[in-house]
């Protein structure tokens, strides 16, 4: 079954194939789905809620508001159709719902505010409970398109707005008379104050005529001494122009006389000065006369001497030419020679760099393979480092070549025994010869330690300390 929603409706299909909801404007209503349509188009709602202020003082706020689902938002259509499409819009369900959030906001704010506040500030008051309902209806999917509130009306038996008006009207009235009495005031002194005014201006301009006229007198008197004194300063200033002409005058005819006499002596020494030139041009004239006579006469000998240079650098040219090509030729044979040896030299090192290579590439394996082979061994002991050392020593013979080492060592010492007597089975141990022969057992010793010291690095005691004999001897 195919259903199209109107332009203001949707469609709110539920069953097989739709986890929750679908909303559409057109859609084919399969077997094991249901469907509903629901209108979106906003409704008017009016109420008269009956609030309470903070000072106690219960009132009447009539107010219209419309109300439609949120368009513009597919979660609120979700909302509005789960929670509200099942029930008509003008129900007494929907109603109940809407009113109750509207009444509770408003009597919550209202108990917040004075009756004078909520008067005084109907716009504010408005825009609270604006916001405030909004945010209730919000979890309904619903929005407020419209709100209009109107005036605040008087509970019966509570007569609030009533002698409010009373009291703005005795307000309105007193003020009226009080007005009317400042008006006859201000009749009564604003005619004083005119007559007042009148005379002190009729006297105030006769001063201000008669100052008018004394200053216009001195003004008159001090142009006049003013034009006086222009006059003076302008014939001063016209003889002093004359004078300062005057002289200018007399500096530049003192100046022309300068460049005269100036003028004179630059033409007097330009004369001289030309003859000079002039004199000195005849005389190069000459000089090259006589030079060019000279050239003449030397010509014959200049060709044959050009002939005799031409043909000698002819000949150095050949010879030049011939040194160059045995030096070319002799640069190439060296250049074959050194080119052949480096080649031969890279072949050499070449070979030598390969066979490094390759004998550092066995010693690699070689290592290797010790060292794989020393992981094993290590393995094989358990871990026991000190008896892989033992085993290594023991296969590699090292303890028999220390063996041999330490016996060859002692074989190269050839330790000599000296055998000394001290006579040691004399007298008692008691008081002045006990100590004496101690001092003297210390002397007996010197003679044996210092042969011995002789015989094993070849030092001598000092001569103060005593000599040693040649012979081996017992003492």
């Amino acid at each position: 079954m195919y259903k199209v929603a109107r332009p203001s409706e949707y469609l709110v299909i539920t069953g097989i194939g739709i986890d929750d909801i679908k909303l559409a404007k057109k859609a084919w209503i399969l077997p094991g789905q249901s469907f509903i349509i629901f209108d979106m188009s906003p409704v008017n709602y009016t109420f008269e809620v009956q609030a309470m202020s903070s000072e106690k003082l219960p009132f009447m706020l009539p107010a219209v508001f419309t109300i439609g689902p949120r368009i513009d938002d597919i979660q609120s259509l979700h909302k509005y159709a789960k929670l509200i499409s099942r029930h008509d819009k003008l129900s007494s369900h929907v109603k109940e719902l809407v009113q109750g959030i509207i009444e509770g906001e408003t009597r919550v704010l209202a108990a917040s505010m004075t009756m004078e506040e909520v008067f005084r500030g109907t716009k504010e008051f408005k825009q609270e409970v604006f916001e405030k309902v909004q945010l209730e209806l919000n979890q309904f999917g619903l929005l407020i398109y419209n709100a209009n509130v109107k005036q605040l009306v008087d509970v019966p038996g509570h007569e609030y707005f009533s002698y409010l008006g009373q009291k703005t009207q005795m307000e309105a009235a007193n003020q009226a008379r009080v007005d009317v009495a400042e008006a006859r005031k201000k009749g009564e002194i604003g005619s004083k104050m005119r007559e007042g005014e009148t005379l002190q201006y009729a006297a105030k301009i006769d001063a201000e005529t008669k100052i008018y006229g004394t200053k216009r007198e001195g003004e008159g008197r001090m142009a006049e001494i003013k034009v006086k004194a222009e006059v003076k300063v302008y014939e001063n200033v016209r003889e002093a122009e004359v004078a300062e002409a005057n002289a200018e005058l007399a500096k530049k005819k003192a100046g022309w006389a300068k460049e005269a006499q100036v003028a004179e002596v630059k033409a007097a020494k330009a004369v001289a000065l030309r003859d000079a030139e002039l004199q000195t041009e005849v005389e190069r004239m000459n000089a090259l006369t006589r030079t060019e006579k000279l050239k003449l006469t030397l010509s014959n000998n200049s060709v044959h001497k050009q002939i005799k240079v031409q043909e000698a650098n002819w000949e150095l040219y050949n010879k030049q030419k011939a040194s160059e090509a045995i030096l070319f030729q002799r640069e190439k044979e060296a250049l074959a020679l050194a080119e052949a040896e480096f080649y031969a030299r890279q072949q050499v090192a070449d070979g030598e760099f390969y066979a490094k290579k390759k004998e550092a590439e066995g010693l690699m394996v070689l290592g290797q393979a010790q060292g794989a082979y020393l992981r094993h061994l290590l393995d094989a002991v358990g871990g026991n480092y000190a008896a892989m050392r033992d085993f290594m020593m023991i296969n590699s013979g090292m303890f028999q070549e220390i063996a041999k080492i330490n016996a060859e060592a002692m074989r190269g010492l050839q330790p000599k025994i000296s055998i000394w007597t001290n006579g040691g089975g004399e007298g008692g141990d008691g008081g002045a010869n006990g100590a004496m022969k101690e001092v003297a057992g210390v002397y007996k010793m010197l003679p044996p330690l210092f042969k011995t010291v002789h015989e094993q690095t070849g030092m001598s005691p000092p001569a103060w300390m005593g000599t040693l004999e040649n012979s081996h001897s017992s003492n």
